[in-house]
C-alpha cells in the first residue's frame, strides 16, 4: 500500500477530520458501558443517590455522624453545611421535618474536592459504626432490641443495599453506648474502616444517606426516577452523537476510498494511453483490465475499511483497557490472555492465506483472459464447433479460482466462530473471576458489568485489526500490480526542446537507412529501408506476409522506435516532435476496423470535433459509406454498438476510412484496410478518394495489386528488405518478387498489358 501512499496525500485533511470523528464515536462508545454501571450502582443499588455526603441532613444525623469523625474532619463538615431552623419558611415547605427539629443544608460554594472529601468523611464514618456495633453487643447491660436485624446486618462483610432499611431512631439509641466504649475500641474501628476499599466504603455510606433522607421526608423513589431518566436521557444524547459521528465518518470513508479509485483509474488510464506497442506487449488486455477494475476496487475497499476500522480500533481497544482499569485491575490478565489467543489465531491465517492470495490476482487476469477470447472468438468457435473444448478451458480456470476462493473464504469464514469462543470465554472468565471479587466487596455488580462490555470491545478492536490484516495482502497484491503498470518506463519519449515542422516540407514522409527489431530479439524485422512519400502522390507498400509492411506503418507515428536509421515528417525527425504534433499530421486507418459504441456521426468527429455536417457527408461519400449510413432511419445518429457487432466487416472499414478522412491530415496511412471491400467499391473508392486527397500524401499497404497498380510509387518488400521500388508497369519489368505476386492476381492480358 505504501507504494500509492502519493495517492493518499490530497486527502489528509479529510482523513484527519474522519479520525477526529473516530475519536468522538469512540468517546461515546467508551461511556455508554460507564452509564450501564451507574444505572445499576447508583440507580438501582443505591436508590438514585449520587453522593455520599447529603444535600440535606437532620440535626441528629450530622450529630450522629460527626460522632465517628476527627475533630479536624468535623470543622469540614461544619463549615460545609448551614443550619436551617423552623422560621425559615421557603425550606419548611419543602422539608415539613423543620416543624420538630432543624435540618442542615449543603452549601452551594462547596468545590467537587470539598464533595469528594466529604463523601470519604461519611463513608468512613458510616464503616466505623458498622465496625462497633459487635463490640456494642458485648457490653453488659445493653438491650439487644436496640441493636436489631437491620443494624447487625452493617456488620457483615458483605452489604446488598437493597436489602437493608436503617431503623434511623434505633441508630439514635447508641449514642449513649459509644460513651461505654472504651477509646482504643473506636480507634481501632476507624482504622479498620479506612482500611476498607474505597467502592465498598461509598456503597455502605449512601444506605446511611438513603435513612436521612427518608427522615427528612424526601421521597427515594422519585430520588431514583429523577436520576434514571437523567442518565437515560444521557445515554441517548450520547447513541445520537455516537451514530452521527459514524454517519459522518461513512461519508468521509466512502469520499477517500472513491476518489483515490478515481484518480488511480485516471492515471492508469493516461499511463496506459501512453504506452507504446512495446510496453503493450508487457501486459496483455485481460490483465489490463483486471488491474484498471478489479485490483483498484481492491484498494477502494481496503481504504474505506482501513478509515472506518483500523483508525477506530486502536482507539476503542486502548480506551477500553483504560476504562476497564478504572474499574479494575485484578481482570486485566483475562484481556491479555484473550488478546494473545487472537495474535495467535492471525498468525496462523497469515501463513495459510496470504500465499493464496497471491495466486487469485493471476488467476482473475487468466480467467477474464479466456472468458474475452472467447467472447471475441464466439463465431468462430461455433463455426469449428469446439464449444464443449471452450467449455472444458474456461471450467478449468473457473475452478481453479474456485478452489482458491473457496480456501481463503473457508479460512475467513473459521476465523469468526473462533473469534466468538475466544469472546465467550473472556465473558465466562470476567464472570466467574468477578463473581469471587463481588463475595469480597472489591467491585460492584454494575463495574463488573461494565468490565464485560469494555473486554468484549477491547477484543472486537482485536478482531477489526485482524479483518484488516486479512485484507491488506490481497490489497498489498493489486497496489503492486497497479504500481507496475504505473512505474512502467516508456520506451518512446517526447523530447525537452521539441523542433516546429517545416511548413515547405508538409506532407513529405522520409525513410533514411530505418532499421528494426522489436525489443530482445537478435533478428531484423526491417533492414535499410529508404524512401520519399511526396504530397499528391500514392506510396504503396506490398509484399507477402511477415516481410514488414505493417512496421512500416507503425514506425511513422511512433508506435514503436526504429533501431537504426531515421524517419523524418514534414522535413523534421520524428523524435525531435511531440507525439501529439506528430499524430495530428496522420490520419492512421488500421487493418482491422474499430470503431467505438456510440453513433456514426461521433465516430466519425472522432478526430476532428469541428467538422461540418456537409464535410462529414462529404467524406463518408468518398468511404463509400454515404449510401448504407442515409438508408438507416437514424442515419448519422444511427447507434453503433459495443465491438460495431451491429454493422458488417466492410461496413465497418468504410467508416474507419470516413474518420481518417474527417480528421483532414496532410498524411493519410491505410494498413491494408481496403481487404473487406469488394472490387466495386475498392475501384470507386481509390477513384473519389484520388480527387479528394489530391494534394494529400497517401500511404497505402496492400495485398492486392488492383488496389495499388495506379500509384506513384509502389514499395516490395521480401525479408524486411526492399526489393523493389517503382511504378507498376516499371516493377513488372525489374522486379521479379512484385512479378510474383501481380500474377497470382492478375490474368495474363493484364500483365502483358501493365508491362507495355
Amino acid at each position: 500500500m505504501h507504494k500509492l501512499g502519493k495517492y493518499y496525500v490530497p486527502f489528509m485533511i479529510l482523513i484527519i477530520v474522519a479520525v477526529l470523528f473516530l475519536f468522538i464515536q469512540a468517546m461515546c462508545d467508551l461511556k455508554l458501558p460507564d452509564y450501564m454501571s451507574d444505572i445499576v450502582n447508583i440507580g438501582i443499588q443505591a436508590s438514585g443517590i449520587q453522593r455520599v455526603a447529603p444535600s440535606v441532613i437532620s440535626e441528629n444525623g450530622l450529630h450522629f455522624m460527626e460522632q465517628f469523625m476527627e475533630k479536624e474532619e468535623q470543622t469540614l463538615v461544619n463549615n460545609a453545611y448551614q443550619k436551617m431552623t423552623k422560621d425559615n419558611t421557603e425550606y419548611k415547605n419543602i422539608y415539613p421535618i423543620l416543624e420538630s427539629r432543624d435540618i442542615y443544608i449543603l452549601k452551594d460554594t462547596v468545590s467537587e474536592e470539598e464533595l469528594e472529601n466529604l463523601d470519604i468523611y461519611f463513608s468512613v464514618s458510616a464503616r466505623t459504626m458498622m465496625n462497633l456495633i459487635p463490640e456494642m453487643a458485648s457490653i453488659q447491660g445493653v438491650d439487644e432490641s436496640i441493636l436489631n436485624q437491620e443494624n447487625k446486618a452493617l456488620a457483615t462483610e458483605n452489604v446488598n443495599a437493597n436489602s437493608i432499611n436503617l431503623d434511623i431512631e434505633q441508630l439514635y439509641h447508641i449514642l449513649p453506648v459509644l460513651d461505654r466504649l472504651p477509646n482504643e475500641i473506636l480507634v481501632k474501628a476507624r482504622q479498620n474502616a479506612l482500611q476498607t476499599d474505597k467502592a465498598t466504603l461509598l456503597s455502605i455510606g449512601k444506605i446511611f444517606t438513603k435513612t436521612f433522607y427518608q427522615e427528612v421526608g424526601l421521597d427515594i423513589a422519585d430520588i431514583q426516577m429523577n436520576y434514571m431518566i437523567h442518565i437515560g436521557i444521557r445515554m441517548i444524547g450520547v447513541c445520537l452523537f455516537s451514530v452521527a459521528s459514524a454517519i459522518i465518518v461513512g461519508f468521509l470513508a466512502s469520499k477517500i476510498g472513491a476518489g483515490i479509485a478515481r484518480n488511480l483509474r485516471k492515471d492508469v488510464f493516461e499511463k496506459v494511453q501512453s504506452f507504446s506497442s512495446t510496453e503493450f506487449n508487457r501486459f496483455s488486455t485481460a490483465s489490463l483490465i483486471t488491474r484498471t477494475t478489479n485490483d483498484i476496487t481492491q484498494i477502494q475497499m481496503v481504504t474505506t475499511m482501513m478509515i472506518r476500522m483500523l483508525a477506530y480500533a486502536p482507539i476503542m481497544g486502548i480506551g477500553a483497557l483504560i476504562m476497564m482499569s478504572q474499574k479494575t485491575t485484578s481482570l486485566l490478565w483475562t484481556i491479555v490472555v484473550a488478546c494473545a489467543c487472537i495474535v495467535v489465531l492471525i498468525i496462523i491465517l497469515f501463513k495459510t492465506v496470504f500465499p493464496k492470495i497471491k495466486i487469485v490476482q493471476k488467476l482473475t487476469d487468466k480467467i477474464n483472459l479466456v472468458a474475452k477470447e472467447n467472447l471475441s472468438g464466439v463465431m468462430v468457435v461455433r463455426a469449428f464447433g469446439t464449444q464443449k473444448y471452450e467449455e472444458n478451458r474456461f471450467n478449468a480456470v473457473n475452478t481453479e479460482v474456485m478452489k482458491t476462493n473457496r480456501f481463503i473464504n473457508r479460512s475467513l469464514g473459521a476465523m469468526m466462530p473462533f473469534m466468538m469462543f475466544i469472546m465467550n470465554g473472556l465473558n465466562l472468565l470476567i464472570l466467574w473471576f468477578g463473581a469471587n471479587l463481588i463475595e469480597k466487596a472489591s467491585i460492584q455488580v454494575g463495574d463488573l458489568m461494565a468490565v464485560m462490555q469494555y473486554g468484549i470491545e477491547v477484543v472486537m478492536s482485536f478482531l477489526f485489526i485482524s479483518m484488516i490484516f486479512v485484507m491488506l495482502p490481497r490489497a498489498s497484491v493489486s497496489a503492486g500490480r497497479i504500481d507496475e503498470v504505473l512505474k512502467m518506463s516508456a520506451t518512446i519519449h517526447d523530447p525537452e526542446t521539441p523542433k516546429p515542422f517545416k511548413k515547405e516540407k508538409q506532407g513529405y514522409v522520409e525513410f533514411k537507412h530505418v532499421g528494426f527489431h522489436y525489443p530482445g530479439a537478435d533478428e531484423k524485422i526491417l533492414e535499410d529501408i529508404t524512401f520519399t512519400a511526396k504530397p499528391g502522390e500514392t506510396t504503396a507498400i506490398i509484399g507477402a506476409t511477415g516481410s514488414g509492411k505493417s512496421t512500416i506503418v507503425n514506425l511513422i507515428p511512433r508506435l514503436f522506435d526504429v533501431t537504426s536509421g531515421e524517419i523524418f515528417v514534414n522535413g523534421v525527425n520524428i523524435k525531435d516532435v511531440k507525439q501529439n504534433d506528430l499524430h495530428n499530421q496522420i490520419a492512421y486507418i488500421p487493418q482491422k476496423g474499430s470503431l467505438l459504441s456510440g453513433t456514426i456521426k461521433s465516430n466519425l468527429i472522432y478526430g476532428n470535433e469541428e467538422a461540418s455536417y456537409e464535410f462529414i457527408k462529404k467524406c463518408a461519400q468518398v468511404a463509400q459509406a454515404k449510401e448504407f449510413i442515409e438508408n438507416k432511419e437514424q442515419q448519422y445518429d444511427a447507434p453503433i454498438s459495443q465491438g460495431a457487432k451491429n454493422v458488417s466487416g466492410g461496413q465497418k472499414q468504410r467508416l474507419s476510412i470516413a474518420r481518417a478522412l474527417v480528421k483532414n491530415s496532410p498524411i493519410y496511412i491505410f494498413d491494408d484496410s481496403f481487404s473487406a471491400l469488394d472490387f466495386k467499391t475498392d475501384r470507386n473508392l481509390r477513384k473519389a478518394l484520388k480527387d479528394f486527397a489530391s494534394d494529400k500524401t497517401l500511404i497505402i499497404v496492400a495485398q492486392r495489386v488492383n488496389t495499388i497498380m495506379q500509384a506513384e510509387q509502389i514499395i516490395v518488400l521480401e525479408e524486411g528488405k526492399i526489393v523493389g521500388k517503382g511504378t507498376h508497369e516499371e516493377l513488372l519489368k525489374n522486379c521479379p518478387t512484385y512479378y510474383e505476386i501481380a500474377s497470382s492476381q492478375l490474368s495474363k492480358e493484364e500483365l502483358e498489358h501493365g508491362r507495355k
